[in-house]
């Protein structure tokens, strides 16, 4: 029974002051959500609603391919975070309890599951399994954002598949791909599954699903071709570079007096700035001083570098600059360089360079790769809009949402934590894993991002907080009230969940707060409706509006929610 006259649904006229995304406008207007401090998201009952519906779809999915469902605690020993060298994490909130033991706040959950495993799963015969839960998470979030988009404490829904070898792996893997497939065409909202990079998780590889909408923090690189990735690992072929000068048998010194940046060399010498080769000076974890090298008009993916050195790397600082490279920034270059050198694929093979002379004011231009340096090759740029993706078709970037991400682990956790088991042939092996999350907020903002109009939220059936508001308009008006109540009942019966409007408001303050709330079917009794015998109906999305016979209405109305997108 939800009658909005004596339901916590404080909707607002205006948006927080600091809201940029739709998503974060709109679920504090409709009264979804509220703030309790950086990071921190209390829902209200119409947003958890919201949230639980969309659990229901991905629990409904899950258990459909033989997973189960368990529930591990938040709280965590940190030395299992030792174990897997995972403890160091910046954003892993660390504590200690009373007697001085360290504890960590789960920001997933591989450690304690595999650990589990490792201690009771001991022979083929337990094997496979597919586990998982709903559990909050903590993470500290250097820059909470966007509502419940970027959040320090989240819930998420975590699954683990563990497996006796890499067939069963890629199994289980394929199977949990099928049901986020599902999961995503369900809940409504338009996904693109993409390759991954697998981060903090580890792994064998990756994907991500994500939902393209403007507020997005993730971009991807798309092709009508079937390409889909995350630009923070895609790859493609550079575009052309239309005017490069002409090659020299040897470099040459040219004098650039106070020009140091990619534009100013450019104009100085009369070159596109993709005959110009960037160098940038980073420094690696364990590693020590490299150099980048990439074409002027490109971008290093410090992502992808990361990937292929095998560790992180940050940018120089001027002292390390001066020390480890030898001249001052814009006039570092590849030549004679004491430092490890990595160039990126793009710069291969052209010929006719300019790049820095490793001396105040001064580069070098006819400089060739092979010739006058060698590095060590690698895809270590930013994919550009433009750009040929692997199966031929035209890069484009989309912002997008990240609502899941899924990673082939391997023995990436088994190994440390020793989650072994005993085969066919009797040997002991490690057991090979995967993780499969999903963060239910983010599902619901992409809704909220992908369908809203300029009066609110517009949910997809499925996951909308309830599936009908019924209006009842007047003050006191015994006719439409009776009537209003008993058409209540009826669509009750029909098994909708039903917001029902019985306050005394004005029918404009009803209507206003019924189109930010966003339900995907609206029915208003009033007067004039009960004199003619109808009930006026309104679809959200595209605002269709028709009316009724009274008479029937409730498996009218029923039937037309199951039609609804």
């Amino acid at each position: 029974m939800t009658r909005l006259s004596g339901y916590f649904l404080p909707t607002l006229k205006e948006a927080p002051a600091d809201a940029e995304a739709v998503s974060h406008k709109l679920l504090v207007r409709a009264g979804m959500v509220r703030q309790l401090g950086a990071g921190m998201w209390t829902y209200l009952p119409a947003g958890w609603r919201v949230h639980r519906r969309v659990e229901e779809v991905i629990r409904g999915e899950l258990d459909a391919i033989g997973a189960q469902e368990l529930l591990i605690p938040v709280l965590q020993p940190a030395e299992l975070w030792r174990q897997t060298g995972r403890y160091d994490i910046e954003e892993l909130f660390k504590l200690k309890d009373r007697r001085g033991a360290d504890l960590v706040l789960g920001m997933t959950h591989e450690e304690p599951l595999t650990h589990h495993v490792a201690r009771d799963v001991r022979s083929y015969r337990d094997l496979p399994l597919k586990l998982y839960q709903f559990q909050t998470k903590e993470r500290d979030e250097p820059r909470p954002r966007a509502g419940v988009l970027r959040t320090r404490e989240f819930v998420m829904k975590d699954a683990y598949s563990f497996d006796r070898d890499a067939e069963g792996l890629e199994r289980a893997y394929e199977l949990h791909i099928g049901a986020y497939d599902r999961i995503f065409d369900r809940c409504g909202v338009e996904w693109y599954r993409v390759e991954a990079d697998v981060g903090m998780m580890g792994g064998l590889g990756g994907h991500e699903y994500m939902a393209p909408c403007a507020a997005g923090e993730n971009e991807v690189a798309l092709s009508d071709a079937g390409y889909a990735a995350n630009v923070e690992v895609a790859s493609a072929a550079a575009q052309p570079v239309d005017g490069m000068p002409e090659p020299l048998d040897a470099p040459e010194l040219v004098d650039t007096p106070g020009a140091a940046t990619i534009a100013e060399v450019s104009g100085l010498l009369g070159a596109p700035p993709a005959a110009l080769v960037k160098a940038m000076p980073m420094i690696v974890d364990g590693r020590g001083p490299v150099l980048c090298l990439l074409r002027g008009d490109h971008r290093l993916n410090e992502i992808k570098l990361g990937n292929v050195l095998g560790a992180p790397a940050r940018a120089a600082r001027e002292e390390e600059i001066r020390d480890a490279f030898g001249a001052p920034p814009g006039f570092i270059g590849p030549t004679d360089a004491k430092v490890e050198l990595v160039a990126d694929e793009a710069l291969r093979g052209l010929r006719g360079l300019i790049a820095g002379a490793n001396e105040s004011d001064r580069h070098l231009r006819g400089v060739e790769a092979g010739r006058d340096f060698q590095p060590a090759w690698a895809d270590i740029r930013t994919v550009e809009a433009g750009d040929t993706c692997p199966a031929g078709g035209p890069i484009r970037i989309e912002p997008a949402i990240e609502m899941g991400h899924i990673f082939k682990l391997g023995t990436r956790y088994s190994e440390p934590l020793g989650a072994t088991y005993l085969a066919e042939d009797g040997e002991e092996r490690l057991i090979c894993m995967a993780s499969y999350g999903i963060g239910p907020a983010r599902v619901m903002a992409a809704a909220v991002e992908q369908y809203a109009d300029d009066q609110g939220i517009s949910w997809p059936r499925t996951i909308a907080p309830f599936d009908i508001e019924l209006v009842r308009l007047g003050k006191g008006d015994q006719p439409a009230r009776e009537v209003a109540d008993r058409l209540y009942e009826e669509l009750l019966e029909t098994g909708l969940q039903v917001l029902y409007d019985d306050r005394e408001a004005s029918p404009g303050e009803k209507f206003a707060d019924a189109e930010l709330i966003g339900c995907p079917l609206r029915a208003t009794v009033g007067k004039r409706s009960v004199e003619a015998s109808e009930v006026e109906v309104q679809v959200r999305r595209g605002q269709e509006k028709s009316a009724l016979a009274l008479a029937g209405a409730a498996q009218e109305l029923a039937e037309r929610w199951r039609g609804l997108p």
